[in-house]
């Protein structure tokens, strides 16, 4: 079994230990120096001590009284004990000019010479010094009995060093607690912002963190979907390179809201939803996308992340499946009726009546024939023809005459190869559904198809139905997504036309829609036919 690798600290972890190793050495080293500083302060502050006792004995004109008489230890050593005493000081020593003892707190030292410097209060000036006597180190000051303009005597006054140090201590303890105090207060604020540093991070490390970075990035940029993510404010916040191709959109995006993406006002409106969409069919200028949201949340809103799906092709795709199961009703359909009419034939043979029969056959052959010659004299352009052909049969199921107009006409050949036959197919099949669902039920219901080019700059394509007409109020809301004057079947309804639209602007055409003379509504489809696209699909 392979031993399991400690993981390593969460990036929340290694701050929290850096933040805390800085503020023990901040809090150390500040209570270093100040320990430093209050030792070098309370040496001063016993000099400055020792000098006023040394100076104010010095000064005292008892002392010189009893420096005159024969016996001046028998006066001195009370009068020093009680300096002693009563200015907080560990020694007081008056000696003679050459150093002797005349007193001292161990009456055993007296008559012996002092230990230390006192040099420069011999010639009159007093001074201080850290030197080591029979009381151990200590801060000492040394100053001269003047009588007269003449050094009488010496008085040296002293704390031991070791007193000093008690002093620092006791100022140490306090300054310890505080430091102590700082640190706490400090580890248990960084402990609280690195908890929360660790929950925004679930609690990975830095290098996870790079890793997660880097295969954001990478499957980011890879995904073909789009994919948008939207702030708290509908702010774009993110979106990939699917995302800025399905809608439309360049430059720098991100940060601003959704209104201002100048998109169709169907998806902004999805896009601006609080409710999450699901399979949503929206339209652009030249593609169909599936649009899902779901909001972020983490108790409020925090956000929305929209997936994008192009279905522009499956939905071009799914267009010719329907005409083609269409067709295939159609020739269901026609199959039944030539086997009836198949039946009529044999029944008039069989009842020895052939010459009947051949009229019979011959008059149907003629009236499709008929048929097929009429749209290829009108519309040559086979796509379009066969089209025609078919839309007519599924007309005819539907009870609606199909009419393909002998006005103007279409050549083969004469279409640009800028102008693919799909789009044609979408087109004019739509409007042509269209029609026939309108012109279904009316008195002799009737659709009629006229396509035709304006000289060498434009195909017009036009279809006119018996129907109730159009509402010019809602002729616009016509070529909207979603919108339909008939019952929603179970796929839905109001695509076929905005379909429609959306082929047209791609080719920046025109699709204008009027009432018929007859009743019913027009439409008319113009689309531009490039001359140097033209000349070349002709040669």
């Amino acid at each position: 079994m392979r031993p399991r690798l400690p993981r390593p600290r969460s990036l929340a972890g290694q701050l929290f230990a850096v933040q805390a190793v800085l503020l023990a050495a901040v809090v150390a080293g500040y209570a270093l120096f100040t320990y430093v500083s209050d030792r070098s302060q309370a040496e001063e502050a016993a000099g400055r001590q020792v000098m006023a006792v040394a100076g104010s004995v010095a000064d005292s004109p008892s002392v010189r009284a009893a420096i005159r008489t024969s016996d001046p230890t028998a006066r001195l050593q009370r009068y020093a004990l009680a300096v002693v005493r009563d200015a907080d000081v560990d020694f007081v020593t008056i000696m003679n000019p050459r150093g002797i003892r005349w007193t001292h707190p161990d009456e055993r030292q007296i008559g012996k010479r002092f230990l230390g410097h006192t040099a420069p209060a011999q010639r009159g000036r007093a001074f201080t010094e850290t030197y080591t006597g029979t009381l151990g180190p200590s801060v000492r000051a040394v100053a001269p009995v003047m009588d007269g303009g003449r050094v009488v005597g010496l008085v040296s006054a002293g704390i031991k060093v070791d007193a000093i140090s008690r002093r620092v201590s006791e100022q140490l303890t306090a300054l310890i607690g505080v430091a102590a105090g700082a640190l706490t207060l400090g580890a248990i604020g960084t402990y609280v912002v690195n908890a929360r540093l660790r929950r925004h991070t679930h609690g990975m490390n830095a290098t996870e963190l790079s890793h997660v970075h880097d295969y954001h990035q990478a499957a980011l940029h890879a995904v073909r979907e789009g994919l948008l993510m939207l702030d708290g404010q509908y702010r774009v916040a993110l979106v990939n390179d699917g995302g800025r191709e399905l809608l439309g959109v360049s430059g720098e995006v991100v940060g601003r809201s959704v209104a201002e993406l100048r998109l169709p006002a169907p998806l902004t409106g999805a896009l601006l939803s609080s409710e999450p969409r699901v399979d949503e069919v929206h339209l652009t200028a030249d593609r169909v996308l599936v649009v899902n949201t779901s909001p972020v949340s983490g108790g409020e809103r925090r956000g929305t992340v929209v997936t994008l799906r192009d279905v522009t092709e499956l939905q071009s795709l799914t267009g010719e499946l329907d005409s083609e199961r269409g067709f295939t009703q159609a020739l269901r359909s026609q199959a039944h009726e030539a086997a009836n009419r198949l039946h009529t034939v044999v029944s008039l043979i069989e009842l020895g009546r052939a010459q009947e029969a051949v009229e019979f056959a011959t008059a149907e052959l003629e009236l499709a024939q008929t048929l097929t010659d009429q749209v290829v004299a009108a519309v040559s352009e086979p796509v379009l023809a066969a089209l025609l052909l078919g839309k007519t049969a599924q007309a005819n199921e539907r009870g609606v005459e199909l009419v393909v107009s002998q006005e103007g006409g279409l050549d083969d050949g004469l279409l640009p190869e800028s102008l693919p036959a799909r789009d044609l197919v979408t087109i004019l099949g739509n409007l042509i559904d269209n029609a026939v669902d309108a012109a279904q039920g009316s008195v002799r219901a009737r659709v009629t198809v006229a396509a035709r080019t304006e000289g060498s700059s434009a195909l017009v394509l036009r279809v006119t139905d018996t129907g109730e007409g159009v509402d010019a109020a809602h002729s616009e809301l016509l070529f909207q997504r979603g919108y339909s004057t008939k019952p929603a079947g179970p796929g839905g309804r109001g695509l076929g036309l905005a379909l429609v639209r959306q082929a047209v602007q791609r080719h920046e055409g025109t699709l204008a829609v009027t009432g018929a003379a007859g009743g019913g509504a027009s439409f008319e489809v113009r689309l531009p036919l490039r001359a140097a696209t033209l000349d070349g699909g002709r040669s």
